[in-house]
């Protein structure tokens, strides 16, 4: 008997240590995987504060353009942001930023993070080929078959619109441009991408029952696109044609080239080589020398490549003239690229083709991944925030509109002298019939307007 209640004892005690263990286990595993979101949604703030920062940095550096009768162009920073906000990453980052920067991180407080770090990567939107243009009007959807054309119609890529694709049907270039435009079109017309005939009214009839013809059936969305994994839903939109135009590195989400966010004009000084040889075939004329011979297009992607290189991603043009001046022939680059061996480009209409570029990005996807190191294990939380910058205030700029809006909401104005005013105008608006417009007013580190936790 006494055998017995022994062996019982050890069964029970045995089970009590299992369930015991693995509770153990999953609650250090939530523990630690709400700690690695915020170490990630950390970095997302400061990437958010530190682009907010670039147009005062800009202004420390406008006497030196003003000198050469030039405006200062938008710097970079969100390509340096690792080392820029390694103060506030672990120690090894930390003491990276204080070798780099010449100080003393040990004045500093509340600085660095035990037992965690994050990765942090910012992308330019506004560097890549916009597909949410196909829900816009008529013009723009034009100016984006033009520069979907422009990206996939170089012959090395024959193979792909040759080949079967997922459904299992044949679906050529045209055919392609047109499924990611009439996705996203507001309209049941299909529209034609063919660039000899391509006007305001161009129509290639009513949109086709492709999608009804599926395994599994569906409708065209007929409004934005919402996300970039909503492009395998379009007919075309095969794996390979998402390694090759869409997402060709997965894990460096810099080199994707299109996007479903951003203003819609591309940043010539920050978009990758592929990105702006399909820009700039897209205005240019048909016969042009980088759009239909292979070696002027190679020449034209590999000068790109080095520049940006040579440059480490300081902006090469101050305007959007610059860069149609400098393809050309004329300005300062102009020359250098001719004695390359690149022959001009030829634009349609050069002012046409400038309300396409731009020179400053607004738009932005920051990506964080959030690690919290454990016994023999690491937990890792992966975020992607998409970033609006277009109606954000400059800071210095957001107290004296917020104190504005205050003022404005409750018919009253802020006496800064008053006791208690910051809590008084803060409970007012909290309290307050009208606390949803003062919420919904700009930020400084601007609008979220795409949120994803991995």
């Amino acid at each position: 008997m006494v055998m017995g209640a022994i062996a019982i004892l050890t069964v029970m005690l045995a089970e009590f240590q299992d369930e015991t263990s693995a509770e153990l286990a999953a609650a250090t595993a939530q523990r630690d995987g709400i700690q690695a979101e915020y170490m990630a949604r950390s970095a997302v703030n400061l990437s958010r504060l530190l682009i907010a920062s670039e147009p005062s940095m800009r202004k420390a550096i406008a006497p030196l353009f003003m000198l050469m009768k030039k405006t200062p162009p938008q710097l970079p920073l969100w390509e340096f942001s690792d080392r820029l906000l390694g103060a506030f990453n672990d120690l090894e980052d930390s003491d990276e930023f204080a070798r780099t920067a010449g100080v003393d991180m040990s004045q500093g407080k509340n600085l660095g993070m035990p037992n965690g770090r994050w990765e942090l990567s910012i992308v330019d939107e506004d560097a890549k080929i916009n597909m949410n243009l196909g829900a816009a009007n008529e013009i723009a959807h034009i100016r984006l078959a033009k520069e979907i054309m422009g990206l996939i119609a170089p012959m090395q890529y024959d193979s792909l619109f040759q080949q079967q694709g997922d459904s299992g049907q044949f679906v050529d270039r045209l055919q392609t441009c047109q499924a990611l435009i009439d996705w996203a079109d507001v309209d049941e017309q299909g529209f034609n991408c063919d660039l000899s005939q391509m006007t305001a009214a161009a129509s290639a009839g009513i949109e086709d029952n492709s999608y009804s013809l599926m395994p599994r059936p569906y409708r065209r969305k007929n409004a934005p696109y919402d996300s970039l994994e909503e492009l395998h839903m379009v007919r075309g939109v095969s794996e390979d044609f998402w390694a090759t135009f869409v997402d060709p590195s997965p894990e460096d989400p810099k080199k994707r080239v299109v996007t479903v966010w951003g203003q819609g004009a591309i940043n010539v000084n920050t978009a990758n080589a592929q990105t702006l040889h399909a820009v700039v075939c897209s205005g240019a004329l048909p016969a042009t020398p980088i759009c239909v011979d292979p070696n002027q297009a190679a020449m034209f992607l590999t000068g790109v490549t080095m520049a940006r290189g040579i440059t480490m991603g300081a902006p090469l043009f101050g305007s959007a003239k610059d860069f149609v001046s400098a393809l050309s022939g004329h300005g300062q680059l102009g020359p250098l690229l001719a004695g390359m061996g690149m022959q001009p480009v030829q634009f349609q209409s050069p002012a046409e083709f400038q309300k396409q570029i731009t020179i400053e990005s607004k738009v932005f996807s920051i990506y964080a991944v959030g690690i919290k190191k454990g016994y023999r294990r690491e937990t890792r939380v992966k975020l992607h925030a998409v970033v609006d910058f277009r109606n954000a205030p400059q800071l210095g700029q957001a107290g004296m509109m917020g104190a504005q809006g205050a003022a404005g909401l409750t018919g009253a104005t802020p006496n800064p002298l008053a006791p208690n005013a910051g809590m008084q105008g803060a409970t007012g608006m909290g309290t307050g019939a009208d606390a949803i417009a003062a919420a919904n007013m700009p930020s400084t580190g601007g609008q979220v307007i795409y949120f994803r936790i991995e």
